[in-house]
């Protein structure tokens, strides 16, 4: 395995844990969000300064429209997903966010003017019968999670699905452009995005509890799962193949279930496992049709 997987593998990895993280922040979620947004970018430029690389305004002004409108649909997704956290259990929500790709399949005729890939479809319905059996709505309440609260959850995760579409669909169009620029641009644009909400719902920033353990929290989100973890993803974005790409980017989801299980233990019944396998399932299947 060389050095290039291993970096990408990492940032999955560290991508998975963010919900773990988020269970022990006693601020709202979008405060998070801004927080991520801006330690992620302040992160990579200083990273570029360190290796010596030079933001390219050319690039960035070119792609302006399409950078500002991913950056927005960035910061709507974490948003959602990370209020998804904190309404279901991890497991479910990551569940729910990683249908975006079956999304983009029936979207990319219309949007993007591809063919449809018919041989896509069932993994598509099984995605969609997965969701179903997770959220377990007919099963009452999971384990310390309502029922009403969970499908809430559900709503939120599969909404940053539908965000996550966006970011797919202007990344598509984004040329000319470095991952790093394109990283700075969409992470600042992301904290800006959450901004205003942030204002509106946290108007007495003294009523918050800012304890200790939440801001070291925030900044490792901030410096470890965006700051690292982006320069990792887009090192080995560059040099692995597609195909290894999109298989190993459902190591995210897995460990985000693992976590879940392990770590704060939140079950799921054996049909919920069956509903998680078929989303999963159902993902990799395509990818490789």
């Amino acid at each position: 395995m060389n050095l290039e997987r291993i970096k990408f593998i990492t940032a999955l990895v560290l991508y998975g844990t963010i919900g773990l993280f988020l269970r022990h922040v006693s601020l709202p979620s979008e405060i998070v969000v801004l927080f991520r947004g801006i330690i992620g970018s302040a992160f990579i430029l200083s990273y570029l300064k360190l290796t010596d690389r030079h933001i390219n305004i050319t690039a960035i002004k070119n792609n302006a429209l399409w950078l500002i409108l991913s950056g927005i649909f960035l910061g709507l997704n974490w948003g959602f997903l990370f209020a998804a956290y904190m309404h279901t259990t991890i497991a479910i929500a990551s569940l729910c966010n990683y249908t975006a790709p079956l999304i983009v399949i029936l979207t990319a005729p219309i949007v993007l003017h591809e063919p449809l890939n018919k041989k896509k479809l069932p993994c598509v319905a099984a995605a969609f019968i997965g969701i179903i059996l997770v959220s377990g709505a007919w099963e009452g309440a999971s384990e310390g999670v309502e029922t009403a609260g969970n499908l809430s959850g559900i709503l939120l995760g599969l909404t940053s699905a539908l965000c996550f579409v966006g970011i797919v669909i202007c990344n598509r169009k984004i040329i000319n452009i470095s991952s790093f620029d394109k990283a700075v641009v969409q992470l600042a644009v992301s904290a800006l995005t959450i901004l205003p909400y942030v204002l509106i719902n946290n108007r007495s920033a003294a009523a918050l509890n800012w304890d200790m353990k939440s801001i070291l929290i925030i900044l490792t989100l901030g410096i470890v799962q965006t700051g690292i973890a982006y320069c990792f993803y887009f090192s080995g974005l560059g040099s692995l193949p597609v195909q290894t790409i999109a298989v190993l980017g459902y190591l995210e989801p897995v460990v985000s279930v693992i976590c879940s299980s392990i770590f704060l233990h939140e079950s799921m019944s054996i049909i919920g496992w069956l509903g998680a396998a078929l989303i999963l399932g159902a993902a990799v299947i395509s990818e490789c049709l």
